[in-house]
């Protein structure tokens, strides 16, 4: 049992987009945090107002190898999230997905403590059912570029629920849909910060398709709160659970709002889909909002990107 005054999460991917917005969460809500991050992604910069903090400290360190801490709960967070960055070295990706759950699963094996898998919407691929629920096994090509991302998370959660069943270990599984944010990589790939970045400097707004794809847009706070709430729920809540804002938006229609919020005068320019780009991503929250004391999002789109701009403005 624990000798600490505090209890103490490892927050793996800890100075990670989401990951670094978790770790003030719960420092805020009177924890300790171990933040473990190998800095392939991520950034100090994100946690540098928490550096010096008597109740955080961080590892650099790559899951892929085993962990040797005590901690009190587990939230795995690490593994490259956007196309750009996992497909820069897919072996490396699956490699984060597998053997760092093996690793992180280990780890709470033997020290008897819940652990959250932070999975992914991808998971369900590019989906034939819309909206996706929980129980729609998914449609993924196991060997196109994306499949490094996809097929890694499935198994991952694959592991999970072995290490469940097999162990008796408690865990929490969160299937992630598009979040978005401060503190998001400028160069990640993903369409909120393309645009963002785009806009500011003036640049044509790149969108890929027709731009009648559909996405559906969580800003990071009401992640961050729906992890919280997921870890805190009882033991028998498991998961999987999506997480994500049902609100469906055009890659145009989001365009048209980034350009607006910006002020810029650049123009929308249209490039060729990526191969298994899905056409529509949409979360069913509807176990969520049961599991989750009545969880639903609260940052309306507009409101959120207007932050994430503020970001990305005052870094320039």
């Amino acid at each position: 049992m624990s000798m600490r005054l505090r209890k103490q999460y490892l927050v793996t991917g800890g100075a990670g987009f989401i990951g670094s917005h978790l770790c003030e969460r719960l420092i805020a809500d009177g924890y300790d945090v171990l933040c473990v991050d190998n800095f392939y992604t991520s950034s100090k910069d994100n946690i540098t107002k928490l550096i010096g903090s008597v109740h955080f400290e961080l590892i650099r360190h790559d899951i892929t190898f085993p962990l040797y801490v005590e901690v009190d709960g587990i939230y795995n967070l690490a593994c490259p999230a956007s196309p750009v960055h996992y497909q820069r070295d897919p072996v490396q990706t699956t490699k984060t997905s597998v053997h760092g759950s093996i690793n992180m699963l280990g780890l709470a094996k033997r020290l008897r403590v819940p652990i959250f898998q932070a999975s992914t919407s991808e998971v369900y691929g590019s989906p034939l059912v819309h909206p996706q629920t929980e129980s729609y096994n998914g449609n993924v090509n196991p060997i196109g570029p994306r499949a490094c991302y996809d097929e890694g998370k499935r198994c991952a959660e694959t592991l999970f629920f072995d290490y469940h069943r097999q162990f008796g270990l408690q865990i929490k599984v969160a299937r992630i849909f598009n979040t978005y944010g401060p503190r998001m990589h400028p160069n990640d790939g993903r369409v909120v910060s393309n645009l963002i970045v785009q806009a500011l400097a003036g640049n044509p707004l790149t969108i890929y398709g027709d731009g009648t794809q559909t996405r559906s847009f969580c800003y990071v706070d009401d992640m961050v709160e729906a992890f919280v709430r997921l870890m805190d729920a009882e033991p028998g809540v498991t998961g999987p659970v999506n997480l994500g804002n049902p609100v469906e938006v055009t890659m145009l229609e989001l365009a048209k709002l980034v350009l607006r919020l910006t002020g810029s005068r650049s123009k929308v320019v249209h490039m060729p889909l990526p191969p298994d780009d899905p056409p529509q991503r949409k979360p069913d929250i509807t176990l969520a909002k049961r599991v989750l004391r009545d969880w639903t999002p609260k940052v309306s789109l507009e409101d959120g990107l207007a932050e994430t701009v503020r970001f990305f403005r005052n870094r320039s």
